[in-house]
């Protein structure tokens, strides 16, 4: 049959528009929505036809329902519920921390409706918004005073151009990391209108590079703190007590960018106290990481420098919401309980998590695949976790994997499969073999990763 009349084939739009289905995809979306995906799917079943290649069923009702099946993958959310067996416990991916209990709850219950975000109860004035969360930060930090800002790249972005603007801010060389998404600490410096001025070398840096640097232009001394890697071997740093005793003597700030950032000891990343403690100017650190919160950027320190960081313009810029504020708050009330935060609070249960408990659970688990998915073939399997995110670079923590083979999928495709369940299931490959690790299965997930499998099977 020639294209000429194959093409006659093709149902028109009106046709299309006019099915059932048509008409039951407008009651669920937008009708031009509807509308525009129908005629950009005819376009290109006769683009698809017109190269010789087979377009399937073109029946209107059939063409009608593709259109649908299109338009709800190209419009279904982005945030959705999975389930996280990669042993990465911050995997950015997939939201970094995962949240606690009292912080799903208080979501619920404080951002249902209205709710107060900036507004003095006993006075109803207006206040800062971030009041009740800095209150918290410094009772946990010793820290004079705080403020929140959107990430930890804007908390530097707005420090920087706070303290520095227009002037040398000395940093080691072997401290210009890159962070996540390409961007660099070069890049930062600029777009914050600082001068990088770089001392030292990739591995050895000494006090005299820095006080060599300072002049009449320095404006500060930074301290980057390496949380996404790791340098080993012959190497020199300048601990960051020595650095604050060289600002004071030189009348300049001293400023810690901690990155990760830990409230309660998580060895060997250092404390965001002991470095306020230390006589830092301002610390930087990410709400998502250690502290396990909503992504968020800390800023604490002097009050001097905390004030004038607020009246900086960019700040209404990098302000967080009452989403973030919420899920702060209830986060950083787990550190102030008297034990701190205990099993409730996922990343750190996960990081403490004993190799034997885990290797315990990795067992249950394949019992139940055993069980319930025969057709799968299991093993277990020695591994390691990772922390992610940039967190405790190099840290290997052990765990027991459970391998799973398809009888008939490769791999990638029996991955590929778990990722479009419901909910999502993501784990790794080791091996040609799908990999959970029990690390990271929050409760509930054994029961749902094992259904997952079940329905692949």
């Amino acid at each position: 049959m020639d294209r000429t009349k194959l093409l006659r084939k093709l149902p028109q739009i009106d046709r299309v528009l006019k099915t059932a289905k048509a008409q039951e995809l407008k009651k669920r979306w937008l009708p031009r929505l509807v509308d525009g995906e129908v005629r950009a799917l005819v376009e290109e079943l006769r683009e698809t036809m017109r190269n010789g290649e087979d377009a399937g069923d073109l029946a209107p009702e059939a063409v009608a329902e593709r259109a649908g099946a299109r338009l709800a993958a190209r419009l279904q959310p982005g945030v959705v519920r999975c389930v996280n067996a990669t042993g990465v416990i911050l995997h950015t991916g997939l939201g970094r921390a995962a949240f606690a209990p009292e912080v799903v709850e208080a979501l619920r219950r404080e951002v249902a409706g209205y709710c107060v975000v900036s507004v003095d109860r006993q006075e109803g004035q207006r206040i800062r918004r971030e009041t009740a969360a800095a209150r918290m930060l410094c009772a946990l930090s010793g820290a004079e005073a705080a403020t929140v800002v959107n990430n930890n790249a804007g908390a530097t972005l707005i420090a920087l151009s706070t303290l520095a603007a227009g002037r040398e801010v000395v940093v080691s060389r072997g401290q210009l990391v890159e962070i996540g998404g390409s961007f660099r600490m070069p890049d930062v410096f600029k777009a914050a209108g600082v001068v990088l001025r770089e001392v030292g070398t990739t591995n050895r840096t000494h006090r005299r590079d820095y006080a060599e640097a300072i002049g009449p232009a320095t404006g500060l001394l930074l301290r980057v703190h390496p949380s996404n890697y790791r340098i080993s071997g012959f190497t020199s740093e300048v601990p960051l007590a020595e650095l604050v005793e060289l600002g004071k003597a030189a009348g300049l700030p001293v400023m810690d960018d901690l990155g990760a950032g830990a409230l309660v000891p998580v060895p060997p990343e250092p404390e965001v106290a002991a470095s306020l403690a230390l006589g830092v100017d301002l610390l930087t650190c990410s709400g998502d990481k250690l502290i396990g919160g909503p992504q968020c950027g800390i800023l604490l320190g002097k009050l001097e420098w905390i004030d004038r960081i607020r009246k900086n313009p960019l700040f209404r810029a990098l302000r967080v919401d009452k989403m973030t504020l919420c899920a702060l708050e209830a986060t950083l009330k787990l550190f102030l309980a008297p034990d701190g935060p205990g099993d409730s609070h996922p990343t750190l249960r996960m990081l403490r998590a004993p190799a034997q408990a885990l290797k315990r659970r990795a067992a249950a688990l394949r019992s139940r695949l055993k069980r319930e998915a025969p057709r799968l073939e299991t093993e277990l399997r020695a591994g390691f976790s990772e922390v992610g995110s940039g967190s405790l670079p190099g840290e290997s923590l052990v765990t027991t994997l459970v391998s799973i083979r398809h009888p008939t999928l490769s791999a990638a495709a029996f991955a590929r499969m778990l990722r479009f369940g419901d909910p999502p299931v993501y784990a790794r490959i080791v091996d040609d073999l799908v990999c959970v690790d029990p690390r990271t299965l929050l409760d509930g997930d054994d029961r749902l990763l094992v259904r997952a499998m079940k329905e692949v099977s």
